[in-house]
């Protein structure tokens, strides 16, 4: 039976639309090829948006994305233009608050002949998990200053941790039942200084017990990140607070050798939101120079979260073999964009993924 799926499309801003353009027609062929629909429908938001209209994310930009079966968004935001209190312009995080995607997603994979600045030739395959909504980030554009003292509020709830740590925990039974991981998920905070978050590993713990055979362990923030450059193999799913989750995601994509091939997927209960970790580079925007690949490894999570949801397995199998193409491609080390050390553009790029696919 043909199934189609509305997919939301946000072209974001700088190189956004350039790298938004080859994922989409990626996703269109697979699609036409394994008999499935994917209707995609382009919603106006962003900074430049907000610099004409004065609205980053209009109401009716949000009803559409709310309405649709997934939401695929491009680099967001521009230094140059931020809001009169001075904070960037990011409708992806009020799509994360307004839908609740607590989960985000960050997966760690280091490619046979990728480079990457770790000396060791080990597999590294890990996914981080950054809860979404709240955290230090709960008073985005909502913190108090005074002539002498600024102050910004963590929140940490237990509505939206507990299933946070249920999505983690099933996650790595999910890797571990595919050969992926070892089936270990580690909690990652600052519980030896701030009461919030022994609460958050008190329920870490409490979802821990109903897994008898999934590892749990916990480690500080600040030794997470030596870890991470020092044994990354080691890690399978992690779980962090936002903005801990912000920062190591980004170290995350350092060790892949860059943000360049950094996906990322913001998961809730209904809804998920698909995007790159870069941001929208607008000193390159227009040169036709930008790299691709964590677009199109964020349309091969679309893929993968809808496949799942729908029970679709020619979707999942796409996903499989999108992900496996860029694979496939950074391995061989012949067409790569500047920020991996090669010449190629965006649209070489693109088509070498195209033509990598099985």
């Amino acid at each position: 039976m043909h199934r189609s799926f509305d997919i939301a499309v946000f072209q974001g801003d700088g190189i956004g639309p350039e790298i938004m353009a080859p994922t989409v027609e990626l996703l269109s062929d697979l699609a036409a090829n394994s008999g499935y629909g994917l209707n995609w429908i382009d919603l106006p938001a962003g900074a430049a948006h907000y610099a004409k209209t004065g609205d980053s994310l209009p109401a009716a930009s949000m009803d559409a994305a709310r309405a649709a079966d997934a939401i695929l968004l491009s680099a967001m935001g521009l230094p140059s233009i931020r809001y009169p209190d001075g904070t960037e312009i990011a409708p992806q995080i009020e799509l994360r608050k307004a839908l609740t995607l607590f989960a985000g997603v960050r997966p760690v994979t280091i490619r046979p002949g990728q480079p990457t600045p770790l000396a060791t030739d080990k597999p590294v395959d890990f996914v981080l998990i950054r809860e979404s909504t709240e955290g230090l980030f709960y008073t985005q554009g909502r913190g108090e200053v005074e002539a002498d003292e600024a102050r910004e509020t963590l929140r940490i709830t237990r509505e939206i941790s507990e299933p946070l740590f249920r999505f983690a925990f099933d996650m790595a039974q999910a890797r571990k039942a595919s050969g992926q991981g070892s089936g270990k998920v580690t909690c990652v905070d600052k519980a030896n200084v701030f009461r919030a978050f022994a609460f958050f590993r008190e329920m870490f713990d409490a979802e821990a017990a109903k897994h008898p055979d999934i590892e749990a362990d916990h480690a500080y923030v600040d030794a997470t990140a030596l870890w991470m450059v020092e044994r990354p193999w080691s890690f399978d799913v992690m779980v962090t607070e936002n903005m801990f989750g912000d920062i190591l995601s980004d170290l995350g994509a350092g060790l892949m050798g860059g943000l360049g091939l950094a996906p990322s997927a913001d998961i809730g209960a209904d809804h998920a939101v698909f995007q790159p970790c870069h941001g929208s580079a607008p000193d390159i925007a227009g040169q036709g120079v930008a790299n691709p690949m964590a677009m199109i490894l964020s349309g091969a999570m679309m893929l993968e979260w809808l496949a799942s949801r729908h029970d679709m397995p020619a979707m999942a199998a796409d996903a499989k073999n999108l992900r496996e193409a860029v694979d496939r491609v950074v391995s061989e080390g012949h067409v790569l964009t500047r920020d991996l050390g090669g010449s190629a553009g965006t649209a070489e790029v693109a088509a070498a993924v195209k033509g990598a696919l099985a």
